[in-house]
């Protein structure tokens, strides 16, 4: 063999020369290897995968309109047509994105290093309530309520403790009220930590469970 030739004789004939598959450079290995080396570059990981996929969009749609100069006014249209699905589509999947984002945002601590009583974050819930910031009052009632159970010796003092935990501790007193306890628990993780919007009755319904666990004995 010489190079990518073969040197073959066959019998009674002359020689002759038969080419060989070239040789793979690099191998497949190396290949391999190669491949994964370039992945972990930083630039395929700077941007998240909805940021590429609007980068590329955004090439595809700029490629578009720039053959859609030269079309006849059908096609033109058509691709128009394309362009607004496929922006609406977009803009549709970025919304859920950051929804999911923000519900996925996970939970944290119910109070916070404030020095505050429960009458006090009771009077700044029904004064939220009153003023149509029903975010603010759905926060500060779950607190109050949280810190009015701390103060009657129903929950410890666990500043770091999330509003999972305080239900569940709760539940431990108060079973049968432990669905609106559960669910008011998640209204505040969703409203301080996820960014949802709340209702008034959301804001009336933890206010009044604030109500009937403190006339509990």
């Amino acid at each position: 063999m010489i190079g990518g030739l073969v040197v073959g004789t066959l019998a009674g004939g002359p020689a002759r020369l038969l080419v060989s598959d070239p040789p793979l450079d690099p191998s497949s290995r190396e290949a391999r290897s190669l491949l994964r080396r370039e992945l972990l570059h930083p630039d395929y990981h700077d941007q998240n995968v909805v940021e590429r996929v609007v980068s590329w969009i955004a090439r595809e749609i700029d490629k578009g309109l720039a053959a859609a100069t030269d079309a006849p006014p059908l096609t033109t249209f058509a691709a128009m047509l394309v362009l607004v699905l496929l922006v609406g589509g977009l803009t549709w999947l970025l919304s859920r994105a950051r929804r999911t984002a923000r519900g996925a945002g996970g939970a944290g601590a119910v109070l916070t290093d404030e020095s505050v009583t429960a009458a006090d974050l009771r009077a700044r819930a029904d004064a939220a309530l009153a003023e149509g910031r029903h975010e603010d009052a759905v926060v500060d009632a779950f607190r109050a309520l949280t810190v009015r159970q701390v103060e009657r010796g129903r929950l410890d003092d666990a500043p770091g403790a999330t509003a999972h935990e305080v239900a569940g501790a709760l539940a431990t007193s108060y079973p049968h009220q432990r669905p609106r306890v559960d669910d008011s628990a998640l209204l505040f993780d969703q409203v301080r930590y996820g960014d949802r919007p709340a209702t008034r009755e959301q804001a009336s319904d933890v206010l009044a469970l604030d109500d009937e666990l403190a006339a509990l004995r």
